[in-house]
Formats: C-alpha cells, sequence, structure tokens
C-alpha cells in the first residue's frame, strides 16, 4: 500500500483537527442537555420544580440565540486574520466556557450571581460554536485536495453527531458510576470539566497545522478586504439572496 503524498497527509491533518474540535464543540452541548434537571435545582432551586428545569432549558436556549452571532463576528475574523487563528480561539472559548460551568458554584453559595454566570457561559458555548461550525468547514475545505472538496466537507456532519454521542455517553457514565446524592452534589460537574482535556487535544492538533493555503494565496496577493461580508453581497447578490440554488440544476 502506498504512503499519501505529503499535500494529501497535510489535507487528512487538517480534516482530522478541525472534525476533533468540532466534536469538543458538540460534546459540551450535549453534556449541558444531559444534565438539565440537574443545573435547574443548582442554579435555580425553589418550591417549583418545573418552573426552575424552565429555566435551565431558557438558558440552554440561549446558546442557540447567539450561535448566528458567532458565525458572522468569527467568520468575518477568519475572512480577515485566518481560518487557523479562528479554529484556535473557538476551540479554547467553547472549552473554557464548558469548564467553567464544571467548576461554577450552585446558588446556595452565590445566590443570584450564580445563575447569571451560568448565562454568561452558555452564550460564550453559542458563540464559540458558531464561529466552529463556519470556520472548521473553510478550514477542511480550503486544505483539501482539487475534485474533493465537499467529500472532506461532508466529515464535518459525522462528526457533529460524535460529539453529541460523546456527550450522552460520557453524561451516561458519569450517572452509573455515581450514587444520586453524589452525582446531584458534585458528580456531574466531571462531565463538564472533560472538556479540558478534550479541548487541549484540538488545540494541539491545531496549532501543528499552518494557515490553508488559499488563505495564504489571497494574503500573498493583498486581497484581504476589510468587509467580507459586504463585498460578497455586492459581488454575488443573487446567490447569496435568491432562494434558488446558485448552480445549474441538472437537466
Amino acid at each position: 500500500m502506498s504512503r499519501p503524498t505529503p499535500q494529501l497527509a497535510t489535507s487528512r491533518r487538517a480534516l482530522v483537527a478541525g472534525g476533533v474540535g468540532n466534536v469538543v464543540e458538540w460534546y459540551d452541548f450535549a453534556v449541558y442537555g444531559a444534565f438539565a434537571t440537574v443545573i435547574a435545582t443548582t442554579y435555580f432551586p425553589g418550591a417549583d420544580p418545573i418552573a426552575g428545569l424552565s429555566a435551565s432549558f431558557a438558558v440552554f436556549a440561549t446558546a442557540f440565540l447567539a450561535r448566528p452571532v458567532g458565525a458572522v463576528v468569527f467568520g468575518r475574523l477568519g475572512d480577515r486574520v485566518g481560518r487557523r487563528q479562528v479554529l484556535v480561539t473557538v476551540i479554547v472559548l467553547m472549552a473554557a466556557a464548558t469548564a467553567g460551568i464544571g467548576l461554577l458554584p450552585g446558588h446556595a453559595a452565590i445566590g443570584v450571581l450564580a445563575p447569571v454566570l451560568l448565562v454568561v457561559f452558555r452564550a460564550a458555548q453559542g458563540l464559540s460554536v458558531g464561529g466552529e461550525a463556519a470556520g472548521a468547514t473553510a478550514f477542511v475545505v480550503e486544505y483539501a485536495p482539487e475534485g474533493r472538496r465537499g467529500w472532506y466537507g461532508s466529515w464535518l456532519w459525522s462528526t457533529l453527531a460524535l460529539g453529541v454521542a460523546g456527550g450522552i455517553g460520557v453524561a451516561v457514565l458519569v450517572a452509573r458510576v455515581f450514587p444520586r446524592e453524589v452525582l446531584e452534589d458534585r458528580g456531574w460537574r466531571l462531565a463538564f470539566l472533560v472538556a479540558l482535556p478534550l479541548g487541549l487535544v484540538g488545540l494541539y492538533l491545531r496549532l501543528r497545522l499552518d494557515e490553508t493555503p488559499r488563505f495564504r494565496a489571497v494574503e500573498h496577493a493583498d486581497a484581504i478586504v476589510r468587509r467580507p461580508v459586504a463585498a460578497t453581497l455586492r459581488a454575488h447578490p443573487g446567490a447569496c439572496c435568491s432562494a434558488s440554488p446558485p448552480w445549474p440544476r441538472p437537466p
């Protein structure tokens, strides 16, 4: 069996680096959903458990509201300073935010500050996931060999499912290992703290790669625009705003 060419080997490393980060991002999302009931009693205590659970899921939804903001902010940043730098930033942000939830004292310890900080951490998770989705796709596709960009980009969707499955799996394992009293007191935090080593692995893989060849070419040609979103809308208004696909339909 022949060894892959250096270019193909680099493309595969880029795919792994982008995919691992995607796993970390969605692992963190899944863990919060799995422990929503425990989070409700820890940060939203009260006589009505349904109200506490509703508040817990409302905080969960905060990340989904922040996702498009993260996509715009980090997508624009990636078009200006590079894909690699953005991917390094978002994986650090996500790992730190998730570990922050794992270390955040409950309502009984710091009062109303606890749920406020919980919202902040969830918003940070949403921002990073929005930046991850666009940034990792651009990073992997721009490193992909000619003619295989769609194939490489499609693998990121499978890593999304892998991250969710990993988060649920770790939550189930933690729930089985710890007695219920320990789980609800502090055991659930372990699943969130796992984000730190996972994030370090993703960070290491991303730091080992250079900026994508396509972005380096744009940078070398001094063709980086200050307002990439506005420039795209001006140059391709039909492709961006039309409901129909920008490519020809098959006969």
